[in-house]
């Protein structure tokens, strides 16, 4: 059996592509598993992604339930808020009598501090012993 020279560059082009495909066969084998485990890391995301979705939708409704439970309480404390304003108006007007007595009450104690007793001996007198007996009255109590 003679072999040509083309033959032989056959024989040899066949063997080494028998060899080229018995190494890519592991590498395509192991290709082929990193595929099958990125489809179920793809499909584990999607179902979390869906679950986080549902979660999302369910708070979502739940705060716009509570913000209409919000509004309808603001609404309520602005109409208790108007039915209050009258009484809190009365109290500064109250307030503000009380600041004007103060002040005539200082004014007048102001005024019988200067006035001079003893320039009016009978009055002073008279004055002496209606506070004499005052504090005579309130030793006996």
């Amino acid at each position: 059996m003679k072999f040509s020279y083309g033959a032989l560059a056959g024989l040899i082009a066949a063997i080494a592509l028998l060899i080229l495909v018995l190494f890519t066969i592991p590498v395509l084998i192991r290709a082929a598993k990193a595929t099958k485990e990125a489809e179920k890391t793809i499909q584990s995301a999607n179902e979390s992604i869906q679950q986080i979705s549902d979660d999302v939708n369910g708070l979502l409704h739940q705060t716009g339930d509570l913000l209409d439970k919000t509004n309808v309480l603001l609404a309520d404390v602005n109409v208790k808020m108007k039915t209050i304003d009258p009484v809190v108006q009365a109290a500064a007007d109250l307030g503000e009598s009380v600041s004007d007595v103060n002040t005539s009450t200082r004014k007048m104690a102001k005024r019988f501090n200067n006035f001079h007793w003893k320039r009016n001996g009978l009055v002073s007198s008279a004055l002496a012993s209606v506070f004499a007996r005052h504090k005579r009255r309130k030793g006996e109590d």
